[in-house]
């Protein structure tokens, strides 16, 4: 009986163990199979309960899906599209002196070229990306409007009011300010700093504190409110636009220029389009009345009225 037994007992362990290895899925590496109580082998896609038919292909779709699946269940996944913010404030790399550095970075490896203003000028790019030097700003533009009045204020005053202010409060040489004209309610300043020496301050730095108090967010001490007044009158801010112009053309691409262009040129086409279109439209409408015309006239013709 025991040689017997023996034989039986290596048969049925013989049929469980291809069993056993069969139950695998042949056209799915990422299908996980598993055999229930019956022996019957069902497969599944990782990361759902989702069948799957091992005799043929499985889709794209559910192919790309469990590929999105991370390997490692214990360690957080971070999605490959997910993307990291970094517009806005950047801490910046400065130079012992307080300038910024020409190439700039934020955490996730991304640089770009900017000026002494520190405003961008170039694409964003890779930690590769080069900067040869730091392009100097040369222009600043300032227009802010003003809140209206009964009466507007006079040109020289409103010039004068402001010149003391950028030399009293920001410690700015008259000489650096270009212009200021005054269109009520809008005021246009114009700043030009070609060269600065080391004793002056920097257009870019009295720009920048300016703007903070307008936005009621000074630099100065809380107790160093800023108030502009002409002739004793109350010259009350509300609006602020900073343009930056430098001594060079800025390296941006032509994409956006090349989108903007494209989308007037398709906005003029499809007007043009649509305007021929009405003028044929009205051509045959035209066209089909007086030929109605024609004929009733004609039929007419042939069919006198009898007396």
């Amino acid at each position: 009986m025991e040689p017997l037994f023996g034989v039986v007992l290596g048969l049925i362990l013989a049929v469980a163990s291809p069993a056993h290895d069969s139950c695998t899925c042949a056209t799915n590496k990422w299908a996980v199979c598993a055999q229930d109580g019956l022996g019957n082998c069902t497969c599944r896609l990782a990361g759902s309960d989702h069948p799957v038919d091992c005799s043929t292909l499985t889709s794209k779709c559910f192919l790309m899906k469990a590929e999105m699946i991370p390997q490692k269940e214990k360690r957080l996944w971070r999605p490959p599209q997910g993307v990291s913010d970094s517009d806005g404030m950047y801490n910046p790399d400065c130079e012992d002196s307080g300038v910024f550095k020409a190439r700039q970075c934020n955490q996730s490896s991304t640089c770009w070229c900017v000026n002494t203003a520190g405003v961008r000028r170039s694409e964003k790019g890779s930690s590769s990306l080069s900067c040869s030097e730091l392009v100097r700003t040369r222009w600043i533009y300032i227009e802010l409007t003003h809140k209206r009045s009964s009466s507007a204020f006079a040109v020289p005053d409103v010039a004068k009011a402001l010149t003391q202010l950028f030399e009293s409060r920001y410690k700015l040489h008259p000489k650096y300010i270009a212009a200021i004209k005054y269109d009520p309610p809008l005021i246009q300043i114009r700043l030009d700093q070609n060269k600065k020496p080391r004793w002056d301050v920097d257009i870019a730095d009295v720009a920048y504190y300016f703007e903070k108090d307008v936005n009621n967010d000074s630099v100065f001490p809380s107790n160093s409110k800023l108030t502009v007044s002409v002739n004793g009158d109350a010259l009350a801010i509300e609006k602020l636009g900073i343009y930056y112009v430098d001594e060079k053309p800025p390296e941006f691409s032509m994409r956006q220029l090349a989108a903007g262009i494209g989308a007037v040129v398709t906005v003029v086409l499809l007007t043009a389009g649509i305007g021929i279109a009405v003028l044929l439209i009205l051509r045959w409408l035209r066209t089909k009345t007086y030929k109605k015309f024609e004929c009733k006239e004609m039929r007419e013709i042939k069919s006198p009225s009898l007396e």
